[in-house]
């Protein structure tokens, strides 16, 4: 026969009377030896209790961040959880049912347990609660085996910070079954980085022990290094700094990431400089018009975040006299100052270089220059990217078979206009020379001929490329104002016989 199991033995307990504290009421001793030394309970770390006073004072220096990558030996992440108000707990005393049961943690940091009472658990391991507890209960019950298991985790409360769309604190809810979020969780609940974030020193520090890390989330797209997306715990302060230089190849890269901001908003920027309609816009995928290649596609992709081309698009289109090789993109980041991006869109035209379509972020403002001089046929190439005027307006007059104001595609040479407003009078027109007048931006008016010469390709002698609002005088042929003239002459006398003829004369 084996030893009969001993059974933990019970104070027997009276209900103590009405107004007297439990805690306060002294209970029966078991015929048994109790250890009757003063139990110390040790001091939650940075804590210490001041002279005379039963309530202990946290002091917390100013987290600092030591720089250190987040490696595997010193990430935050080995460190257990710690108990503090709102979790709720079970506690489990071995062969003791009555004393167990699920408790929550109280707003000063305490349970309140059976015959014990009161006993502080805040700063504290499930693990170190438990010896905690254990000794308390020492007293009443020989050799206590306590358990204390988190059944549900507080929420969490975290702060994000720098180049993040919205920074600031966040209270995050653990449901039942969800593990703890992460950096990248934490940063998408703060709607995405900005276009100007540094994802390879992302900063993490834990106010509890004022440790600090680096995480790089960009080893982590590139590597798929999921030791760098840190679990977090509560408390924890993430600040994403401003990075030194835009790599526009990089950031591409990054507007696919998990924790890019969403582009199912429009945002806000300016567009100032050459194009037709400076001012602010707000600015989508959805909002600029099609491409030729959103044309065979039924129309552009809204996942894609905007663009400087689309910016371009939304404001009509570049102007004949812009400078696409020096186009700037200003942007102020979180810490107040200035980044300028230089873009030169005249490679993306010839090499395809889509790393000069930046992508925008809100507040951007696009400067397109003015040129110095624009060659005819670099004009031409301009008129037909996407992101120049789709049409512009001319007036041919004179001598031609529709005259009045033409619609035609942006930079169009003379010819052009010519031939949509229906070409010469065949009887009437001079078709030598015609005369181009243009209303320059500094208010002066340009006056000269060009010769026409429809077989010639585009070039400023004698077929130059129009600008919005010009106008083409198509004068008459030397035969036409000779007959015009003959026919004003001639026109009274004519009416003067026939008056002679109705009178009989």
């Amino acid at each position: 026969m084996g030893a009969k199991p001993l059974k933990a033995q019970i104070p027997i307990l009276s209900s103590p009377p009405t107004g007297i504290d439990s805690n306060q009421i002294e209970y029966p001793r078991p015929d048994r030896e109790v250890n009757t030394t003063p139990i110390i309970l040790p001091v939650p770390p940075s804590t210490q209790p001041p002279p005379g006073s039963i309530l202990r004072s946290t002091t917390i220096n100013p987290p600092t961040i030591s720089g250190i990558p987040c490696d595997r030996t010193n990430r935050p992440l080995t460190e257990a959880y710690t108990l503090g108000p709102g979790d709720q707990v079970r506690l489990d005393l071995f062969d003791v049912p009555e004393y167990s049961g699920q408790y929550q943690v109280l707003v000063d940091g305490t349970l309140n347990l059976p015959v014990i009472g009161s006993i502080s658990v805040a700063g504290f391991t499930p693990s170190t609660a438990s010896e905690l507890i254990s000794k308390r209960y020492a007293r009443y019950v020989r050799r206590p085996l306590v358990t204390l298991s988190l059944i549900k985790a507080r929420p969490l409360r975290i702060a994000v910070g720098g180049e993040v769309n919205r920074p600031g604190a966040y209270s995050i809810s653990l449901t039942d079954g969800q593990q703890f979020p992460s950096i990248t969780d934490a940063v998408r609940l703060a709607g995405g980085i900005t276009r100007a974030a540094d994802v390879r020193q992302v900063q993490l520090r834990r106010v509890d022990n004022r440790r600090g890390c680096t995480a790089d989330l960009w080893n982590l797209l590139q590597n798929s290094n999921l030791g760098e997306d840190i679990t977090l715990r509560d408390g924890d302060e993430i600040l994403i700094p401003t990075t030194t230089g835009i790599d526009p190849l990089e950031s591409r890269q990054l507007a696919d990431a998990s924790f890019a901001p969403s582009t199912a908003d429009p945002i806000k920027v300016a567009v100032v400089g050459e194009v037709v309609r400076p001012g602010p816009y707000s600015v989508s995928a959805a909002t600029a018009s099609a491409t030729s290649a959103d044309r065979t596609t039924g129309g552009s992709n809204t996942r894609e975040p905007a663009t400087v081309t689309q910016a371009i698009q939304v404001a009509g289109g570049i102007t004949q006299l812009a400078d696409i090789r020096r186009v700037q993109v200003q942007r102020i980041t979180r810490e107040g100052t200035k980044q300028v991006i230089e873009v030169n869109l005249w490679n993306l035209l010839q090499e395809g270089d889509l790393s000069q379509d930046v992508i925008l972020q809100e507040g951007d403002t696009i400067t397109v220059p003015t040129a110095v001089a624009i060659s005819a046929p670099e004009a031409t190439e301009l008129a037909s990217a996407s992101f120049s005027a789709a049409i512009i307006s001319v007036n041919v007059v004179g001598e031609v078979k529709k005259p009045g104001v033409v619609q035609i595609p942006a930079n169009s040479p003379l010819n052009q206009a010519l031939l949509v407003a229906g070409g010469f009078d065949p009887r009437r027109a001079k078709k030598s020379v015609v005369e181009l007048i243009r209303l320059n931006p500094n208010g002066t008016v340009e006056k000269r001929e060009v010769e026409v010469d429809f077989t010639a390709a585009v070039n400023d002698q004698t077929n130059p490329p129009l600008r919005p609002n010009d106008v083409i005088v198509v004068n008459r042929s030397g035969l036409t104002s000779f007959t015009d003239t003959l026919n004003n002459v001639v026109s009274p006398i004519g009416g003067l016989f026939t008056l002679f003829r109705f009178f009989g004369f």
